[in-house]
């Protein structure tokens, strides 16, 4: 009995360990699956927290684009490669919507690289950005725009095909076997309520959650304000450089790119030559018409430039009416064609109300007319007036054989004057001066016959400025230009300027120094300065008789206030009158021992207070016009 009350027992507790085995089991099990779970909730989480990482520096990378001055190009390729590469897409592919004459298109501005865009590279027979890709109303992309919403499609290879149907079907067979794209993601872009176009996104993923669209519409958000700071920094770039009513380059870019030109010609031992143009009767064209259809002309002219220009030209605006156009590696010869091209299709485009334009162009080229590029220009430039003189509405080429005369004329006068000690030279210095004389002679350079007219001008005026001689003749040339005086004028103004003041030369030297008021008599012999450099310096010189009469009347007023023959009006010549006020405002924008230098504005100021009196009112009126265009220019 007592072994069956023992087996019971036994048994009693041996139920009670099974079910304390069985109960701890279940709970085992329950903590097992918890943790399971757990873990499973950890990777997701780490998983997002990754994802969110790289969401967040996708946008950091996003605002350092929108905080640079980059280029929109390179902004949009930096785009696409860090959503490829950090947030694990296939590609992303930004396309630019278009509208030219009602014609709506979308290309490729952007992509990261993919084997889908490496396959597509190899079976189309053009670069991706070159293809105008269709603009179909019913597409995803139209409607992810008109919508203004994400779009998700899995049938990539269907919009791949609407936009390349260069594409064989067996193309995209093989495009379809790479099976690496399960999503295409469709993206609007709108800047500031202007569409821009769309971002396509090809997604390795089934699904597309909520928090993957927000993302992309948060990047997208960024990628539109980056867009719009990139094209700010373009368009300040642009006016920059760009001439706010043609869009042509403006006279700063010019000169860079012409000064850049003339090295890469020198190393590379090549030509280049310059198009100088100048709008015929545009003062007349605002005087009937109006400024706005003077600059309706000048939009026009413009125009013409852009379309004939290649794309290595540089056309530009120098201000007013003025045009130059820059041609890397063109000879006189193609020049001429370039010109002649550019003036028959000013002349057969007619304005509305104006009618029929013209315009005078002049054609210069390195090396062939010269290897000094300011030269260069000046030359180009005469040749340009030389149209313009012989009738206007035609292209003449520079002739450097023409505009070397007056230089040889100067050039043997000065040897003349040295040689038969026309005014005192010490002796140790005419060996020198011979020198530059002959030097100048080979060169026929204007920098080598300054530089004579500066030593002699040292010889009976300590106080000389170097260079003013240059800048004399440069304000003389533009005036007589701006006036339409024919070459022959022009010339003998150069001469005429060198050699005025020679006859200070017989002027004592206390005088010419004095700081003090000079006396009656001092004055009386600085007013016979013009005759004395007429009839004692130059009269023997048969080169340069015709100037004669041009030095001797250089002091006379308008008025007939002035010396030596108290002339006035008409009487004066024109090219006396010009050497006159040229003289005076040089004069009043250099320092003087008795009294500092004027600016610009308080020496045109002064000369106008004197229009009518010493000058003629027309011609100063013509020099203050061309001195502050200069300066609105610069």
């Amino acid at each position: 009995m007592d072994i069956f009350k023992k087996l019971k027992e036994y048994a009693r507790q041996i139920n009670e360990i099974e079910y304390s085995i069985s109960s701890n089991k279940k709970e085992f099990l329950e903590i097992y699956e918890r943790n399971l779970a757990l873990e499973q909730e950890i990777v997701e989480r780490t998983q997002e927290l990754d994802q969110a990482n790289k969401a967040f520096l996708t946008l950091k990378h996003v605002w350092d684009l929108m905080n640079s001055s980059e280029p929109l190009a390179n902004v949009l390729e930096t785009l696409v490669n860090s959503l490829h590469g950090e947030m694990g897409y296939i590609n992303s592919t930004i396309l630019q919507l278009h509208e030219v004459e009602n014609l709506k298109y979308f290309q490729i501005r952007a992509y990261s690289d993919s084997r889908i865009y490496r396959l597509l590279n190899n079976y189309l027979h053009r670069p991706l950005s070159e293809y105008k890709l269709p603009y179909d109303s019913a597409s995803p992309m139209v409607r992810a725009i008109s919508e203004k919403k994400i779009i998700c499609t899995k049938d990539y290879l269907g919009v791949i095909n609407s936009l390349l149907n260069d594409l064989s079907p067996e193309q995209l067979t093989e495009i379809n076997k790479l099976g690496i794209s399960k999503n295409l993601i469709i993206i609007p872009l709108i800047t500031t309520q202007t569409v821009f176009g769309v971002m396509l996104v090809f997604s390795p993923r089934e699904d597309i959650s909520d928090k993957e669209i927000n993302f992309l519409s948060l990047f997208a958000n960024q990628v539109e304000m980056a867009i719009t700071i990139a094209n700010l920094f373009e368009t300040i770039r642009k006016e920059a450089v760009t001439d706010a009513l043609t869009g042509l380059y403006n006279r700063r870019y010019f000169n860079e790119s012409i000064n850049k030109e003339l090295e890469r010609a020198q190393r590379l031992r090549q030509s280049f030559s310059v198009i100088s143009l100048d709008l015929d009767f545009l003062k007349k064209i605002n005087d009937m018409y109006g400024h706005s259809f003077g600059d309706m002309a000048i939009s026009t002219v413009a125009d013409i430039m852009k379309k004939n220009a290649r794309s290595i030209d540089i056309p530009a605006r120098l201000g007013g009416e003025e045009f130059c156009i820059l041609l890397p590696g063109i000879d006189s010869a193609g020049a001429m064609i370039a010109a002649e091209r550019i003036r028959a299709s000013i002349e057969a485009c007619p304005i509305e109300t104006v009618g029929h334009i013209t315009a005078s162009i002049g054609v210069g080229t390195y090396p062939e007319h010269s290897k000094n590029l300011d030269e260069l220009l000046e030359l180009t430039d005469q040749a340009m007036y030389k149209s313009k003189i012989n009738g206007r509405n035609r292209v003449t080429l520079v002739s450097t054989a023409d505009d070397n005369g007056w230089q040889e004329v100067a050039i043997g006068a000065f040897a003349d004057i040295v040689n038969k000690k026309r005014i005192p030279v010490p002796d140790n210095m005419i060996g020198e001066i011979n020198e530059k004389i002959n030097a100048t002679r080979e060169s026929m350079s204007k920098d080598s016959l300054y530089s004579v007219v500066d030593m002699i001008s040292t010889l009976y005026n300590p106080n000389a400025v170097a260079g003013l001689t240059r800048q004399k003749i440069e304000l003389a040339t533009r005036l007589a230009q701006k006036l339409a005086l024919p070459k022959d004028d022009i010339d003998k103004l150069k001469v005429s300027i060198l050699l005025y003041d020679i006859g200070n030369a017989l002027i004592p030297e206390d005088i010419m120094t004095k700081t003090t008021p000079l006396s009656d008599e001092e004055k009386s012999k600085i007013h016979q300065h013009p005759l004395l450099a007429a009839k004692e310096i130059l009269e023997p010189i048969s080169s340069v008789t015709d100037i004669i009469p041009i030095i001797e009347n250089h002091h006379e007023n308008w008025d007939g206030s002035g010396y030596p023959r108290n002339l006035s009006g008409q009487e004066i010549p024109l090219l006396s009158q010009i050497i006159l006020l040229v003289d005076a405002y040089t004069a009043m924008t250099h320092e003087r021992a008795y009294r500092p230098a004027l600016s610009e504005d308080k020496a045109l100021e002064s000369i106008q207070q004197d229009s009518g009196r010493k000058w003629k009112k027309e011609l100063v009126d013509e020099f203050v016009g061309m001195i502050n265009a200069t300066k609105r220019k610069n």
